[in-house]
This record gives structure tokens, C-alpha cells and sequence, in this order.
């Protein structure tokens, strides 16, 4: 197979199709360097002719809202996709069921939940990231997760073939699930339950207000670093965090959030070695003291 040269297909896909790109603007902790390549799909029949133009001779990394990833400072040597607008629909497709593209943000699909008096959907108004990462992650907050609420997806595979995917064929864990790595989602049904649009608001009110009495917002941060040992141990994460590492300590600008110890700041300049030293670091202390491996929820890009 001849191997394709990405700037040829410049002039077919025109200003969606970038190469050297800067990523370090398109993540929430403002770190990171350039990609060999980035294309932004304007619409499913367009990224459908990208992917079978490269013909799966590319490393693909998608990215959504930037919002709990970490890019490398060196040149990712692949492609990242983002998908533009046109995937950031959302409708109700009957009293029950909400259709949403996944560039939807989740505070987006809550509100419209909200709206159409749909309870169910409350805890994504605390999940600053969109629908495609939310069931790539199986996202979730105050004892709820994607899972809870998920009907099906549709997605697109390395290949360009659109597959729909009902969620009591995916098997969900603890931020994670079954699915395969490379599927790009372009939309997800959901399922809610009829609730008063008063009692909706309250609930998404005081889940606010709990999220921002614990957790940082405002900052260069990527959300919670490491994942629950589930199974491992009784208690959270950031317990564990802070029985065991010395909460000042910090690597360049990257540094451990005074207000709570699972989420790392980018207080100025830091690197991406910056932040990954100190994620290694917490690991490492953790380990040590506990004999307990963490593994992070944010997802590094290298």
C-alpha cells in the first residue's frame, strides 16, 4: 500500500486540514506542543472520506473539549481530530429519549434535560468535558455515571464504516468500557425519566455547589488525575494522596491543588514534563505507602 502524504490532501479537505498544529490552546491545562497533523470534520460524509483516505496509516488521537487531557510537549506524530459544530446537535426524540452529537458538552445535554423536564441527567452539569469523552471514559460524578442514562451510540470505526452500538451490548467499568479504542462516537441516545423542571434545577443547584466547595474551578487543571482504586482500597483517591505525599511539593509551575489533592495545576508555565514528574511522583509516593497503584483518569497524549 503506498504510504499517503498528508500535505497532498490539503487541497481536498482545504482549511480543515492543518499540518504542524499547535495544540497547547486546545487543553484545558495549556500545555503541549504540535501535532503532525490536525483536521477538524466538518461534517460525518467529510470525516468519513478522511479516514478512508488515510487509509488507517495514521495514528488518530480525538479530541473533544481538551478538558481532561495532557499533550506532550514534542510532536505527537499522528493526527488529531476534532469535530467541528455540525456534530453539537441535541434533540428529543420522544417524551423519554435524547439524541446528542458528541461534541455536545455535557452541561449542554443537562440543560436541555432540564428544559424538556427530564430528570436523570442532573450530574452532567458537573462534567466540564463532551458526550464523545464522556462514553469513551464511561464519565461520572456524585455516584452516577454515563452508563446510567446511555441507550446507544452511533460511531465511525479507523476504516470510515458507521456502526450503532446498543449499551446493553457494552460492558462498563469504573471509567472505562469495552469498547474499542480507535471507534470515533458521533452521536449517543439517552434516556431519562419525567421529573418537575423545578426539582431538576434544584438538584443541578446543589450539585454546583458541592463540586465547588471541593474542587478547584477557574484553573489551569484537567480535573481528577487519578482514577478510584476500586477494589483496591476503602478509601478515595485523594485520601490516599494526601496520607502519603507532601501536598507542597510541586514540579516547575505544576502543582497539587490546595483545594483538593487529586486535581494537579498548571500554576503558570509548566511543561508537560513538569506535570508528568509530578504525576509520577504521586504514583510513586502512593505506592510506597500503600502498596496501592493508581492509574490515571486524565488521558496523556505522547
Amino acid at each position: 500500500m503506498k504510504k499517503i502524504d498528508l500535505k497532498d490532501l490539503i487541497p481536498e479537505f482545504a482549511n480543515n486540514l492543518k499540518l504542524d498544529y499547535d495544540l497547547k490552546r486546545k487543553n484545558w491545562f495549556n500545555i503541549g506542543g504540535k501535532t503532525k497533523a490536525f483536521y477538524k470534520a466538518d461534517c460525518l460524509k467529510e470525516l468519513i472520506k478522511f479516514l478512508k483516505k488515510i487509509q488507517n496509516q495514521e495514528k488518530i488521537f480525538i479530541l473533544g473539549a481538551g478538558s481532561n487531557t495532557l499533550i506532550t510537549d514534542k510532536k505527537f506524530n499522528g493526527v488529531v481530530i476534532k469535530l467541528s459544530n455540525n456534530f453539537n446537535n441535541i434533540s428529543l426524540l420522544n417524551n423519554e429519549i435524547i439524541i446528542a452529537g458528541s461534541a455536545v458538552t455535557d452541561k449542554s445535554l443537562s440543560d436541555f434535560a432540564m428544559q424538556n423536564s427530564l430528570g436523570g441527567f442532573e450530574f452532567l452539569s458537573c462534567i466540564p468535558g463532551t458526550v464523545g469523552g464522556g462514553i469513551k471514559m464511561n464519565a461520572g460524578c456524585f455516584e452516577r455515571e454515563f452508563k446510567d442514562i446511555l441507550v446507544s451510540i452511533q460511531a465511525i470505526d479507523k476504516y470510515g464504516q458507521v456502526i450503532t452500538i446498543p449499551a446493553k451490548q457494552i460492558n462498563f467499568k469504573y471509567r472505562g468500557s469495552s469498547l474499542p479504542g480507535d471507534l470515533i462516537f458521533l452521536s449517543a441516545s439517552f434516556k431519562g425519566f419525567s421529573k418537575n423542571k423545578v426539582l431538576i434545577q434544584n438538584e443541578m443547584k446543589m450539585l454546583k455547589l458541592r463540586k465547588e466547595r471541593s474542587q478547584p474551578t477557574r484553573i489551569k487543571t484537567s480535573g481528577s488525575t487519578f482514577k478510584n482504586p476500586i477494589n483496591q482500597s476503602d478509601k478515595k483517591v485523594w485520601q490516599l494522596i494526601k496520607e502519603s505525599v507532601p501536598l507542597e511539593k510541586s514540579f516547575g509551575d505544576a502543582s497539587i491543588s490546595k483545594k483538593h489533592c487529586n486535581f494537579f495545576v498548571n500554576k503558570g508555565s509548566a511543561k508537560f514534563e513538569d506535570m508528568k514528574k509530578l504525576i509520577n511522583f504521586v504514583s510513586d509516593s502512593v505506592f510506597k505507602k500503600t502498596g496501592i497503584k493508581l492509574e490515571t483518569e486524565i488521558q496523556i497524549l505522547e
